[in-house]
C-alpha cells in the first residue's frame, strides 16, 4: 500500500473507533462487540401500590409481628418482653401480657408457633381491620415439667384484629378477638 492509502485507512479506523468508543461508564464489550449489560436507566420507577394497600400491608406486618413476638415470649411465658410493645398496644398488649403472666404464674409455657394468613377487610383513615384463620395446631401449652397442659389440641380459629397508625407512622395492633377452635 502507498503511504497515502495507509494514512487514509488509519484515519478511517481512528474515526470509526472514536464513533464506536464508549465512555468509561459503559460496560466492556463482549467478544461479539455488544455490551454485557445495558447501562442503568435514568427513568424513575413508578409504583402502583395505593395508600390503602400500603397501610394494609404495614398493618398486616404488625399483626404478624405481634404473633411472632407472642410465640417467642411464650417459650418462657415472658409477660415483660419488650418485643410485644413493638407490635401491640392498648387492649391487645394488655390481653397478651395478662395471658403470659397467667401462664408464668401457673408454670406453663407455649411451644411452637401459630400459622397466620391475615386478610385486610377494611382500611379507614388510620385504622385497618384484619380477618384471619389462625392455626394453633403446632402452638400448644405445656407444663414446665414437659407434658401437655391439657388434652385440647390446637386448631383453626377465626381471628379479627384492628391495627392503628401511630403518631410516628408505625402500626400497632390495638385489639384482637380469637374465636374457639373450629370456627374457620
Amino acid at each position: 500500500m502507498s503511504p497515502k492509502t495507509i494514512a487514509a485507512v488509519t484515519m478511517a479506523v481512528v474515526v470509526l473507533a472514536a464513533g464506536c468508543g464508549g465512555s468509561s461508564a459503559d460496560p466492556p464489550p463482549t467478544s461479539a462487540g455488544l455490551p454485557t449489560s445495558s447501562p442503568p436507566s435514568t427513568a424513575v420507577a413508578t409504583t402502583t401500590e395505593s395508600a390503602d394497600e400500603r397501610d394494609g400491608r404495614a398493618a398486616s406486618d404488625a399483626y404478624l409481628g405481634m404473633w411472632r413476638a407472642m410465640a417467642q415470649a411464650g417459650l418462657t411465658s415472658d409477660w415483660q418482653s419488650v418485643e410485644l410493645a413493638k407490635y401491640a398496644k392498648g387492649e391487645a398488649l394488655s390481653t397478651i401480657t395478662r395471658s403470659l403472666y397467667r401462664d408464668h404464674t401457673n408454670q406453663v409455657v407455649t411451644k411452637g408457633e401459630p400459622k397466620n394468613n391475615p386478610q385486610v377487610t377494611s382500611v379507614e383513615s388510620n385504622t385497618v381491620t384484619i380477618a384471619d384463620c389462625g392455626d394453633s395446631t403446632n402452638w400448644l401449652k405445656y407444663k414446665t415439667t414437659g407434658e401437655l397442659k391439657d388434652d385440647t389440641p390446637g386448631g383453626r380459629r377465626a381471628i379479627t384484629a384492628e391495627a392503628t397508625r401511630q403518631d410516628d407512622g408505625s402500626w400497632r395492633v390495638t385489639s384482637f378477638v380469637v374465636q374457639a377452635v373450629g370456627t374457620c
